[in-house]
């Protein structure tokens, strides 16, 4: 079965919280790595673009894009989230 939108954003929250929790200031998220924590990758039913869509939305105030690829949606976009 495929990851959903809302697993990868599952997925994502609990790494965030994980280092609040650790007190983390930030942490960097790659979309292949969080992909792969979901559901395999790579493989010909990637979900990849549904995952970098989520991570781009769950986006706030003060995080930014450190790597985008050329593709908007690849394995090699990098967010720093503030926690």
């Amino acid at each position: 079965m495929l990851p959903t939108a809302w697993e990868f954003q599952n997925r994502l929250t609990a790494i965030l919280n994980g280092a609040r929790q650790r007190g983390k200031s930030y942490v960097d998220i790659e979309s292949d790595n969080l992909h792969k924590q979901v559901g395999e990758f790579p493989n010909s039913n990637s979900r990849m673009p549904v995952c970098c869509e989520v991570m781009r939305r769950m986006m706030r105030t003060g995080d930014s894009v450190l790597t985008e690829p050329m593709s908007d949606q690849g394995a090699k976009l990098i967010i720093r989230y503030l926690v």
